[in-house]
């Protein structure tokens, strides 16, 4: 099932009703064109009130492109940063505990992506792609505009030894590696699409 994430609220998308109906609470909506779904997309926005929205669809793929239809669309690539001791790389941007991650340039792969955007705001260099983990969606608004944003994210392998140096540019303060487990201090300050990268890959 898609999710997407408005801050520390969601968006789910299924195609059994029923199912879902029974066991959860929030607000459900079966999908019949762009326009109620556009309205229903800016109502959710601004009750905050309502934590959850379940929308529905025989084909959820054609669903999930509707959905994208309401938004500015963004690809963006990240990277899970991990030391042959097992200690994983998180960074403080604007006072939240993230990954390093950030859009794509025109032509770009997601794979590129994030390894570029990885150095950039890490200033580590020695690193490898090990594998896909998953990738998550956000939602932001930047004055008038939503936007959707989708995050492929690697696993990366870091076998260098030089001390990480946080980006000013992009108000990353602080960069440390954490021992997978010890990860109190970030669920207390991050992202719910944090949290569901790290705990794909045990990390949590």
């Amino acid at each position: 099932m898609y999710k997407v994430f408005f801050k520390d609220r969601t968006v789910y998308f299924g195609d059994d009703f029923s199912k879902v109906f029974g066991r959860n609470t929030g607000l459900f909506y079966k999908f019949n064109n762009l326009q109620e779904l556009t309205e229903l997309v800016h109502v959710f926005n601004e009750l905050t009130k309502i934590d959850k929205l379940f929308i529905f669809h025989d084909d959820i793929l054609t669903l999930f492109e509707e959905f994208k239809a309401c938004f500015h669309y963004i690809e963006a690539g990240g990277g899970v940063v991990i030391r042959p001791d097992g200690r994983f790389l998180v960074m403080k941007r604007d006072g939240i505990w993230d990954l390093p991650k950030g859009k794509l340039d025109p032509d770009e792969s997601s794979e590129d992506a994030a390894l570029r955007e990885v150095q950039e705001e890490t200033g580590l260099e020695e690193l490898e792609i090990v594998q896909p983990i998953l990738s998550t969606f956000h939602t932001y608004q930047m004055t008038r505009d939503m936007n959707l944003k989708k995050t492929k994210w690697y696993e990366m392998k870091y076998t260098g030894s030089a001390t990480p140096v946080p980006q000013a540019e992009e108000n990353i303060t602080e960069i440390v590696w954490v021992e997978p487990g010890k990860t109190d201090f970030i669920r207390k300050n991050t992202y719910p699409s944090v949290l569901d990268v790290l705990y794909i890959r045990d990390l949590l």
